[in-house]
């Protein structure tokens, strides 16, 4: 039933965002966003107020947020850069809670990731454990989603790999690839915070989808659904970072992280708790074999335009 209460969500024009937002508007929500790319192209016609994240103006940033009964947040930087830092992107997420709790918002719904741990030497995992513990003692509601990969028109990794098996004769894995990971539909993940952002109990909450899959059984899952059968060969880790690497500097990007490869042979992706997205990958490659992997997408460039709309594969 629509509803007059007011929503916030971080980076709406952006990948992640969007789909939360779309799902609050098409719920009757009044919602606006909170975004470092205010004049970002985007698909909402005007129908959400901008404001600039304000990092650096508390009071600002708090004002920005007065009458908001749920924040929906988002943000998050996936590597270190000389533009963006993880211990950034943890002060400013505390800064946001902060800013949150002072505004009167009711209830914060955060984007996480599975298996966080404030003792993992992966600054991903633990600066997400951080800001976890953060939000729980804040003293407001929350619901913590902690999903692993998502994908979805405006993907990078599932879209990436696409793009290697449609150029190169072999494809390489890290290690023997059994390390395993659950993607989630973007849109699933949107469900699941607008439903949980109209709850009033605290959540922990693992946002997977219903397909688990080796790595191995990724690559070769998305090469047979678009036509580009490829051997996959294990390869040393710091052989698949080299050519990872490389790829990246030739797009001007970052294709692989040490840090990211660590993490996905750890199987910090993968969780053994039931699915809580119904989309299964597989069928979505099938219905987007013809489009997904013809460009690659690049992470840094999203990062440097701030005026482009997001391009979809």
């Amino acid at each position: 039933m629509p509803t007059s209460s007011l929503h916030a969500v971080t980076g709406a024009f952006g990948y992640s965002g969007k789909y939360i937002a779309q799902r609050l508007l098409a719920d009757g929500r009044q919602v606006i966003t909170l975004t470092n790319s205010t004049d970002r192209a985007n698909a909402f016609g005007g129908r959400l107020p901008v404001h600039p994240f304000h990092f650096d103006q508390p009071e600002q940033l708090a004002a920005s947020l007065a009458g908001v009964e749920v924040l929906y947040n988002t943000y998050w930087v996936r590597f270190n850069h000389k533009l963006f830092r993880h211990a950034d992107a943890v002060n400013n997420t505390l800064i946001l809670f902060d800013a949150a709790r002072r505004a009167g918002v009711r209830r914060i719904v955060h984007v996480s990731i599975t298996n966080p741990s404030e003792d993992s030497p992966l600054e991903y995992f633990s600066g997400k454990a951080r800001l976890e513990r953060a939000l729980i003692e804040s003293g407001l509601e929350y619901a913590i989603l902690r999903p692993t990969v998502l994908f979805g028109k405006e993907d990078i990794l599932i879209n990436n790999i696409a793009w290697l098996l449609r150029r190169l004769p072999v494809f390489g894995v890290f290690g023997d690839g059994s390390y395993r990971l659950q993607p989630i539909y973007v849109d699933d993940l949107a469900g699941l915070a607008a439903q949980w952002g109209a709850a009033t109990e605290n959540v922990t909450l693992n946002a997977i989808g219903p397909e688990t899959f080796t790595y191995r059984d990724l690559v070769e899952t998305i090469g047979r659904l678009i036509g580009a059968r490829r051997p996959v060969i294990g390869v040393p880790p710091t052989v698949g970072y080299w050519t990872g690497r490389l790829v990246g500097r030739l797009h001007g990007d970052v294709t692989i992280t040490r840090e990211e490869i660590t993490g996905l042979m750890a199987n910090l992706l993968y969780v053994a708790t039931p699915p809580t997205g119904t989309t299964r990958l597989s069928d979505w490659i099938a219905a987007h074999a013809d489009t997904l992997g013809r460009r690659y997408t690049s992470e840094l460039a999203r990062r440097v335009d701030r005026v482009g709309a997001y391009q979809s594969n």
